[in-house]
């Protein structure tokens, strides 16, 4: 069975606003369906056509490829931000909130720049309310360089965060799942309850609490 090649990241779907001389803000977020663990968001101004071979959305690589990519992109970036949401935030807020704070917290991280678009993953803009102008793009991740690196460092950025939860709650295994529901996460919550770094408003914890 032959299979299609991914298409890598392009600013195809985003070039006239560069031809505009506008200031391209892309942002992605990791962690949403997480039982343990932040809801982290990347926000990332790369220089306009920047090329950078191999990225992609941050799902899709490997995770050496990710610390990889991931230096190239802060070595590169005009300019980085990243939004971090505790646990306890998304249980007293709720998972849509979490996922906007993130990238807002991520934008204010960037500082301020004139004439600027944000582009999001999703068919939700969350910041369509605000006073930054933005745009939603499904699949931007796959599709658009900004948005695609965006992905890459906060996946590595989440995913050593988790690592070094490990050591400080050990026995879950925070450094081989990330947080996500696997049976070994599963089999450890059954031995050891949750921990203060679980949101224990997800159903899978309700239970357990």
């Amino acid at each position: 069975m032959t299979h299609m090649p991914i298409p890598s990241p392009t600013w195809k779907l985003i070039r006239a606003h560069v031809r505009a001389g506008r200031t391209v803000i892309g942002i992605d977020e990791v962690g949403r369906g997480a039982w343990a663990g932040p809801v982290v968001a990347g926000a990332v101004i790369l220089p306009p056509n920047l090329r950078l071979p191999g990225v992609r959305d941050s799902k899709l690589l490997s995770p050496a490829a990710r610390e990889r990519l991931s230096r190239d992109i802060r070595r590169q970036a005009l300019a980085i931000g990243i939004g971090w949401v505790a646990p306890a935030e998304v249980d007293a807020h709720g998972l849509s909130w979490a996922v906007r704070e993130s990238g807002l917290r991520a934008l204010a991280g960037l500082g301020s720049s004139p004439d600027t678009i944000v582009i999001l993953d999703g068919r939700h803009n969350y910041l369509q309310d605000t006073a930054h102008e933005s745009q939603a793009i499904v699949k931007a991740d796959a599709l658009i360089v900004p948005v695609a690196a965006a992905s890459v460092v906060a996946k590595v950025a989440r995913d050593r965060y988790m690592a070094l939860l490990a050591r400080r709650a050990p026995g879950y295994g925070f450094e081989l799942h990330k947080g996500y529901g696997t049976r070994v996460h599963q089999a450890a919550l059954a031995t050891l309850g949750p921990s203060p770094h679980h949101r224990l408003s997800f159903a899978p914890l309700r239970a357990r609490a």
